[in-house]
């Protein structure tokens, strides 16, 4: 049978375009439909925009510093719209650069709508239908609203990048890592934010010690953190929302924004009428190859809700052309990721945290906390964390956790010695960079506890 492309990928962000295009370039014949821009969640409403907003609302701190180290220097307003208006140029920018990689590729693009009629059969909403040998899911995944009264007022992470004003005060709901990010850029940028989360501790999942090192730093910065605390109810008010909170609190805040989960989107895309399963939150459901219950359909990326970041969408289309297009059968590794957290402080993180490694196996843990030279000088408080997890048998680091400015660009690197299972006499035999903050992981020689 012949079929109208060898491939036929529904999604154009990272991880679809990085497939489509090395399909392409590999000589199979390739199409790719988005219904909205290209560069999905990651470039257009996301990691890009996101880390924008970080080091813009950095910049008060940097001022602070540099009239501590003798700089006549004063900080003037914060201009959202002038921000705001380069951010939009930047993004625009690389929509287009994924637009022509895709091009230049020969992969054939339709900005349309795509659903499934067959295993086989793609139908757009221009009316178009094209046969393809093989179909790949790469839709990504939305943030959600909780399920209570008011709900639908308020903001989720999409609709930060477009906000007409800066408000003057926000509620920012949920203790994940895009709340936590959130609430540090808008605190930066001069928002009065507070933020409410049920969970006992911020960043469930992650290292204890780091995740409370870092609800002390935002405390501290002058976020109102409330821990153990949900929303109750919402009501529109006349500047504002009046929002009353599980600890019985009513207050009125500008804007509310809710950062309490993501779906997979797989809603209306008939996936389920031509067989793919799909599992409890509606991610597909997929093998280690990334093949979905239907031999023709695979998926890759947060629509999988497997590890939902961005390198590893990208690596899952990669795996996905080899095992398809190559024949060479690459399961995707999912082990050892490392992980930037753009909170304020930065968080990095590979491998596994104190308390599930202490499950697993003895451990023997080396940590230090400290000030910053930088920051100690100009008469900072700050503190960043230092930690290493230690198999007892093995001597293998099991986990490395920073707490740290340029934590994320720390832990590439020892994220690297961790994947390759350097032990702690490796890290040891390793010389320190003096003066840095990285040194103190090459330089812990006794364990902090023991587990």
């Amino acid at each position: 049978m012949s079929f109208d492309y060898d491939l036929f990928v529904i999604g154009g962000g990272s991880g679809g375009v990085r497939a489509a295009r090395v399909a392409a370039q590999g000589g199979a014949k390739v199409a790719l439909a988005e219904e909205d821009r290209y560069g999905g969640t990651c470039v257009i409403r996301g990691c890009v925009p996101k880390k924008l907003m970080v080091f813009a609302s950095e910049y008060p701190g940097h001022i602070e510093d540099a009239k501590a180290y003798g700089w006549k220097i004063e900080a003037g307003a914060f201009d959202w719209d002038a921000f705001k208006t380069r951010l939009h140029t930047e993004l625009d920018r690389l929509e287009g650069v994924y637009r022509n990689l895709l091009k230049n590729s020969g992969v054939d693009t339709y900005d349309a709508r795509a659903t499934l009629d067959d295993a086989h059969t793609v139908k757009l909403s221009t009316g178009e239908s094209f046969s393809a040998k093989h179909i790949l899911l790469a839709t990504g995944g939305r943030p959600v609203r909780p399920d209570l009264p008011g709900a639908d007022e308020g903001l989720v992470s999409n609709d930060i990048f477009h906000l007409e004003t800066l408000p003057k005060s926000m509620l920012i709901i949920g203790g994940g890592y895009i709340a936590c990010e959130f609430a540090g850029i808008l605190n930066g940028l001069g928002v009065e934010v507070t933020q409410f989360y049920r969970g006992a501790q911020i960043l469930r999942g992650f290292d204890e010690e780091a995740r409370g090192l870092i609800a002390d730093e935002m405390i501290a910065a002058g976020i109102h953190l409330h821990l153990g605390t949900d929303i109750k109810r919402v009501e529109k008010t006349g500047d504002g929302y009046k929002v009353t909170g599980t600890n019985g609190t009513e207050h009125t805040f500008e804007k509310i924004f809710f950062a309490t989960g993501r779906t997979p989107n797989t809603d209306g895309m008939g996936l389920e009428e031509v067989g793919v399963k799909l599992g409890r939150k509606g991610e597909v459901v997929v093998d280690e190859y990334s093949q979905t219950s239907v031999p023709s359909i695979y998926a890759i990326g947060d629509v999988t809700d497997r590890v939902n970041l961005t390198p590893v969408a990208i690596r899952e289309g990669m795996a996905f052309v080899e095992t398809v297009f190559k024949g060479n059968p690459t399961p995707v590794d999912h082990e050892l990721i490392p992980t930037a957290i753009f909170t304020q402080p930065e968080f990095g993180t590979v491998g596994l945290s104190e308390e599930d490694a202490a499950e697993q196996e003895p451990i023997e843990v080396y940590a230090t906390s400290f000030k910053p030279m930088q920051q100690a000088f100009a008469g900072r408080s700050d503190r960043v964390l230092m930690k290493l997890i230690v198999s007892k048998e093995t001597r293998k680091v099991l986990g490395c956790h920073i707490v740290a400015p340029g934590a994320g660009e720390m832990i590439q690197l020892a994220g690297i010695a961790v994947k390759m299972g350097a032990t702690k006499e490796d890290f040891d035999r390793t010389v320190a960079v003096h003066p840095t903050m990285s040194e103190e992981i090459v330089t812990m020689r006794e364990p902090a506890r023991t587990g």
